[in-house]
């Protein structure tokens, strides 16, 4: 069952990259962790590597209402938006948080000749299925 339920969360993860904002190439969602946090009862910490091609990036989005993210970059820039704050690029050694609720309108590669890759770590509800929601659906 934890199998099926992480390929799932993966399959719902890369079937939101595919449609990318306008032609730029999607970025790869690959969950890396996944762990009950046994001091709290019903939520967990799952971590999701982001892997964006040189000028690729994902759609607008939205997380669980009970998701707190802290994302790090690994490698490379990211350009990001979230609640409408004017776009910061963030680059590697950098991070920033979304609270629960936010929307992260733009994520993306700064670069349009390297690629970046970051590492979003999610506090999340234990038994929450879907870890990103395109905006408008």
């Amino acid at each position: 069952m934890y199998t099926r339920f992480l390929s799932a969360v993966a399959f719902a993860a890369l079937s939101i990259t595919a449609a990318s904002a306008g032609d730029r190439p999607a970025g790869k969602v690959t969950i890396v962790f996944d762990r009950a946090l046994p001091n709290v009862p019903g939520k967990s910490m799952k971590g999701v590597l982001v892997e964006y091609e040189p000028d690729g990036a994902s759609p607008a989005h939205t997380h669980p209402d009970s998701a707190f993210i802290y994302a790090t970059v690994l490698d490379g820039a990211i350009r990001s938006s979230v609640n409408g704050s004017p776009e910061k690029i963030y680059k590697a050694g950098e991070n920033f948080y979304e609270e629960p609720g936010s929307h992260h309108g733009v994520s993306a590669n700064a670069s349009d000749t390297e690629p970046a890759r970051l590492l979003a770590v999610f506090v999340v509800d234990t038994d929450e299925k879907e870890l990103t929601t395109p905006i408008g659906e």
